[in-house]
C-alpha cells in the first residue's frame, strides 16, 4: 500500500476522532460541452469522429474532409448561456471561421468571427444564449482540413426561465454503494445532511455510492464533500431504474474538498462512480446533495403510451377488416417509393376469409407470444400483378408471428430483398413465384414452420434459416439453408443448393406482443447450432412497453437521444423520420425496433445511427435512407479500434435496410461498417438504388456497402448490391458469411471507371489481404453493366489464398450478356459464357 503524506494521514486520524469541517477546495471548470453529442459536416476518417473533440481527451480529434467549408457542433442538452469558446487546434487548423449559436440546430447566430487564425489554442469571449454551439469553418490553413484536439464551450446551463432548486433532493433518501469500508461508514451517511458522518469505501477501483430520489426527475447539480480519501476522476450519472447508467459529467483532476457540478439530465437514480483514487484507500464522501431543476427545465421522456396513426390494431371481430386490409394496398401496392408506413397488429385469435394483401412498407404481425396465437384462414399475400408480373422489385414489406392455413391450400409471398418471412406457421404449401411464373429475386425465411411444399420456381435466389419445410421444390441459381428440418441435400455442383445442418449462432427478431392488455417486447435468446423453430418453447425476456420510448411522426433526433440517455429502448412507430443529429446507442442491451419499415433520413451529412462497443444491443426492423448531402457512415457498430469480447451476448442486426437513392439524391460513402466483435448481421439488404429517382454513377454515389472491421462477426442472410467500389470488404479475423447476394453496379461508365491495382471491376465480396481463418457458404454475384455491356470484370470475389479463408458454393453470372467475369475467385473458374445466364461455379475455395 503507497503511504500517505503526513498532512493526510493526520487529516484521517481526525476524521476518527472528531467532527471535523471539511477542507474547502475549488473545482475545476468543466465546460458545458464535454462528453455532449457532436456531429460535424464530414470526418476525414472513422479514427476522428466529431465524439473525440468534446471527450475531454487531447490525445483524441476530430478532423474533417479537405475542404473549406466545414463545421463541428455540439448539442449542450439545454438552452445556455454561452460566455467562453476554447478550440485547441490540431496542427490542420481553421484560418477564417466563425463561432455560432442556434436553439434549434437549424438557423445560427454568429457569435464572433475570428480571421486569420494561427492555430494553438484559441479562447474566445462570447456572448449569448443557444442549444447547439459550433464552429462554422470558411478557409482552411492547410491543405489538410480542420482538426480539433478539443472544442470546449463555457457558460451557465439553463435559461433565464429555469432554475435549480436550492434545496437537497438526496437527503434522507436510500442509499446503496459497492462496497463499505466498515459498518460506522455506510452509504447513507453520505446523504443524511449530517456533514460530521461519512460514507467510505473498500480500497480498490471502481467503486460507487447512490441514492434513489423516490421518481425521475430534472438533474441539474451535484454538490460532493469529500472527506481526505477522494476521488480523482470519477463520473456523475444517473439512471430511471438503477440498472442502465448516463453519464452527465466525467470529472479528471479532481482535487477533492468541497465542489459543486453543473449537470444536465434526468433521473431517479444518481450514482457517484469513483474510476481513479487519489489515495491509497478508498473513497470517502462527507455529504452528496443532489439539486433538482424548477421549470422551464427540459422534462423526462416518457415511455410507453399508444402506436400512433399508422399502426393498424385489429381482432377478429373489427368492422370491416377486409376493407382495412385493402385500403392500404391500394395505397402501397405500387408506391415503391413513396412516404406512407403501415403496420398490421393482430390480437391473438382466429381470423375466417382474409386476404391480406401486402404492398409495399406494409407489415403484418401477430401479437401473440406464439405464431399459432393468430390464426388466419385465408391468404396472406404478395403479387406482382402492378409490374406486369415481374416480382424482382416486391421490396420493403414483412410478415411475422403469426399462422395461416391458405384459402386454396397454398400461399403467395412473391417477393424480392428487404422482405422477411419470420416466425409463421403455414398450414399448407409456399408458393414463392408470382402468378405466370414471371421474374423473381427474393428472398428470406427465418424461424418458420411450411407443413406443406415450398416452390421458389422463378426465384433466383433464397436463403432459409431455423425452419421446418414439408418439402423443397427445384430453384434456379442459389437456394441455401441452414438449420432447416426437410431441407434438400447439398447439389451445388449440379444444382442450386447448399444446405449445412445447423446455424452456428442465432437469435430471433425481438417482437411486440399483448400479455392480456399490456404491450410488451420479446427479445429472445441467443441460439448455438439451432435447427429448426423457436418456438413454441421461447427462451428470452420481455420488456415492458413503457421502458420504450415509442417514437412517432415529429420527433426530432434530441428527443431520441433524451430518451436513449434516460435508459429507454426506442419502438420506432412507422413513418419517415428526418435526423438532425446521430442517433447515439451507448447502453448495452438497448432494443431499437421498427414497425412499418420506419424510415430514417440523416440531413446535412451525419450519419444515421451509431452503436457503442457495448454487449447485446438488438436492432431490428427498420431502413436507412440517405441524405442528399454525402454521410460518412450510414450505421456503424462499435467505434474504430473496439475490441471487446461480445461472444456471450453479441450485437444483432436484423431486417434493418439501407438505401442510397432510389428515393431521391442520396449520397453515403460507407452503408454499414460493423468495428465490434461477434457481432451477427441476420438479413439485411444494402442497396445503392439502380432505378427510381436520383440515380446516377455520382448521383448517388456509394463507395461500400458493408464494411467489417470486427473480429468473428457472422452474416446470415447478406444481400449487397450496385456499390461503386467493394459491396463487401471484410478486414476482421474469423467471420463467417452464411449466403450472399449481389449485383455489380449497373452504371459503370466503362472499365477505367472501376480499374484499380491493375484489376478491372472492385470484388462483390473482398476479404482484406491481411486476414488469416474467413469462411462463406454460398455466395452469388452476378453483373448487368448495362452502361457499357464490353466490361469483363476479373472476378466476383477476391480472398488471400491462405488455408484458414476458405470459401463454399460460389458463383458468377452474367445477365444476359450485359458484362462478363473472366473467373470466379481471385483467377480461378471459368469465365461466364455469352448472354445464356449460366452460372460459373467452384464448389469450393481454394
Amino acid at each position: 500500500m503507497r503511504l500517505r503524506s503526513m498532512g493526510v494521514v493526520l487529516a484521517a486520524m481526525a476524521a476518527l476522532l472528531a467532527l471535523p469541517v471539511p477542507r474547502p477546495a475549488a473545482a475545476a471548470e468543466l465546460p458545458l460541452s464535454q462528453g455532449r453529442t457532436a456531429t460535424s459536416s464530414s470526418t476525414e476518417n472513422a479514427g476522428t469522429p466529431a465524439a473525440y473533440a468534446v471527450d475531454g481527451d487531447t490525445g483524441t480529434r476530430w478532423s474533417s474532409a479537405a475542404t473549406d467549408t466545414q463545421w463541428l457542433q455540439v448539442d449542450l442538452g439545454a438552452t445556455a448561456s454561452i460566455s467562453k469558446v476554447v478550440l485547441n487546434w490540431e496542427a490542420a487548423y481553421g484560418k477564417d471561421y466563425k463561432i455560432q449559436a442556434s436553439a434549434d440546430g437549424s438557423t445560427w447566430t454568429d457569435l464572433t468571427s475570428v480571421t486569420g487564425g494561427d492555430g494553438g489554442t484559441d479562447s474566445l469571449d462570447v456572448s449569448g444564449q443557444g442549444r447547439y454551439v459550433r464552429m462554422y469553418g470558411i478557409h482552411r490553413a492547410t491543405q489538410w482540413g480542420y482538426s480539433l484536439w478539443e472544442f470546449q464551450v463555457f457558460g451557465t446551463s439553463g435559461s433565464g426561465t429555469s432554475s435549480c432548486d436550492t434545496a437537497n433532493a438526496a437527503q434522507g433518501r436510500p442509499a446503496s454503494a459497492s462496497s463499505t469500508e466498515n459498518a460506522g461508514t455506510p452509504a447513507s451517511a453520505a446523504f443524511d445532511g449530517d456533514t460530521g458522518t461519512r460514507w467510505s469505501s473498500q480500497a480498490s477501483d471502481p467503486q460507487w455510492v447512490q441514492v434513489d430520489l423516490g421518481s425521475v426527475k430534472s438533474l441539474c447539480k451535484v454538490d460532493l464533500t469529500w472527506e481526505a480519501a477522494y476521488a480523482k476522476e470519477f463520473q456523475l450519472q444517473a439512471s430511471t431504474d438503477g440498472q442502465s447508467w448516463t453519464t452527465l459529467k466525467s470529472v479528471t483532476g479532481a482535487s477533492g474538498g468541497t465542489a459543486s457540478y453543473d449537470v444536465t439530465g434526468s433521473g431517479r437514480y444518481v450514482r457517484i462512480n469513483g474510476t481513479v483514487r487519489a489515495t491509497g484507500y478508498g473513497y470517502s464522501l462527507w455529504e452528496v446533495a443532489v439539486h433538482t431543476g424548477t421549470g422551464g427545465g427540459t422534462p423526462p421522456v416518457q415511455g410507453g403510451g399508444d402506436l400512433g396513426p399508422n399502426v393498424i390494431v385489429v381482432d377478429p371481430n373489427t368492422a370491416n377488416l377486409q376493407q382495412k386490409f385493402d385500403d392500404v394496398f391500394a395505397k402501397q401496392e405500387s408506391s415503391q417509393f413513396g412516404t406512407g408506413r403501415y403496420q398490421f397488429l393482430l390480437k391473438p385469435g382466429t381470423y375466417n376469409g382474409i386476404n391480406a394483401q401486402i404492398g409495399f412498407y406494409t407489415s403484418i404481425s401477430g401479437l401473440g407470444l406464439n405464431p399459432d396465437d393468430t390464426q388466419i384462414n385465408g391468404d396472406i399475400t404478395v403479387d406482382a400483378g402492378w409490374f406486369n408480373g415481374n416480382a424482382t422489385q416486391n421490396f420493403w414489406r414483412s410478415a411475422e408471428n403469426l399462422a395461416v392455413t391458405p384459402s386454396n391450400g397454398t400461399d403467395r409471398w412473391a417477393v424480392a430483398q428487404a422482405a422477411p418471412f419470420r416466425r409463421i406457421h403455414v398450414k399448407g404449401g409456399l408458393n414463392l413465384a408470382p402468378n405466370g411464373y414471371g421474374w423473381a429475386s427474393g428472398g428470406y425465411i427465418a424461424d418458420s414452420k411450411i407443413d406443406g411444399t415450398v416452390g421458389p420456381y422463378s426465384q433466383q435466389q433464397w436463403y432459409t434459416r431455423d425452419s421446418s419445410v414439408g418439402g423443397w421444390t427445384n430453384g434456379v441459381w442459389n437456394m441455401t439453408f441452414t438449420g432447416v428440418r426437410g431441407a434438400p441435400a447439398t447439389n451445388f455442383d449440379s444444382g442450386p443448393y447448399t444446405t449445412l445442418d445447423t446455424t452456428p449462432v442465432s437469435r430471433e427478431k425481438p417482437f411486440l406482443y399483448l400479455d392480456g392488455s399490456t404491450y410488451k417486447v420479446f427479445v429472445p435468446a441467443k441460439r448455438t447450432n439451432a435447427r429448426g423453430v423457436s418456438w413454441p418453447a421461447n427462451a428470452g425476456t420481455s420488456v415492458p412497453l413503457d421502458q420504450f420510448y415509442v417514437v412517432k411522426p415529429g420527433a426530432t433526433a434530441a428527443t431520441i437521444n433524451q430518451a436513449l440517455a434516460q435508459g429507454l429502448n426506442l419502438l420506432f412507430t412507422p413513418g419517415v423520420y428526418h435526423l438532425d443529429q446521430t442517433i447515439d446507442i451507448t447502453r448495452a442491451d438497448t432494443v431499437v425496433l421498427g414497425l412499418g419499415l420506419a424510415t430514417l433520413v440523416p440531413d446535412n451529412g451525419i450519419d444515421a445511427m451509431h452503436v457503442a462497443d457495448v454487449d447485446g444491443v438488438r436492432l431490428a426492423g427498420f431502413l436507412i435512407d440517405a441524405g442528399s448531402v454525402n454521410s460518412d457512415t450510414l450505421l456503424r457498430i462499435g467505434q474504430r479500434g473496439a475490441s471487446a469480447d461480445h461472444s456471450a451476448d453479441p450485437t444483432t442486426m436484423q431486417d434493418v435496410f439501407v438505401r442510397i437513392g432510389g428515393a431521391g439524391p442520396g449520397l453515403a460513402t460507407n452503408s454499414v461498417v460493423v468495428n465490434s466483435d461477434d457481432v451477427v448481421i441476420d438479413h439485411t439488404w444494402l442497396w445503392r438504388a439502380d432505378h427510381g429517382s436520383g440515380v446516377g454513377w455520382d448521383t448517388n454515389r456509394a463507395d461500400y456497402g458493408l464494411r467489417v472491421n470486427g473480429d468473428d462477426v457472422l452474416a446470415t442472410g447478406l444481400f449487397v448490391e450496385h456499390f461503386n467500389k467493394y459491396d463487401v470488404l471484410w478486414s476482421g479475423e474469423r467471420g463467417r458469411t452464411i449466403f450472399f447476394q449481389n449485383e455489380k453496379a449497373y452504371d459503370a461508365p466503362n472499365a477505367a471507371a472501376i480499374t484499380h491495382d491493375g484489376i478491372v471491376g472492385y470484388a462483390a465480396y473482398k476479404v482484406a489481404d491481411s486476414v488469416t481463418q474467413h469462411e462463406a457458404w454460398g455466395l452469388g454475384s452476378y453483373c448487368n453493366y448495362t452502361a457499357d455491356p464490353s466490361i469483363v470484370q476479373a472476378h466476383g470475389f477476391q480472398v488471400p489464398v491462405t488455408a484458414g479463408v476458405k470459401l463454399h458454393d460460389v458463383l458468377v453470372i452474367s445477365l444476359g450478356g450485359k458484362g462478363q467475369y473472366a473467373h470466379v475467385v481471385n483467377n480461378t473458374g471459368a469465365p461466364t459464357s455469352g448472354t445464356d445466364t449460366v452460372p460459373s461455379k467452384l464448389t469450393s475455395f481454394p
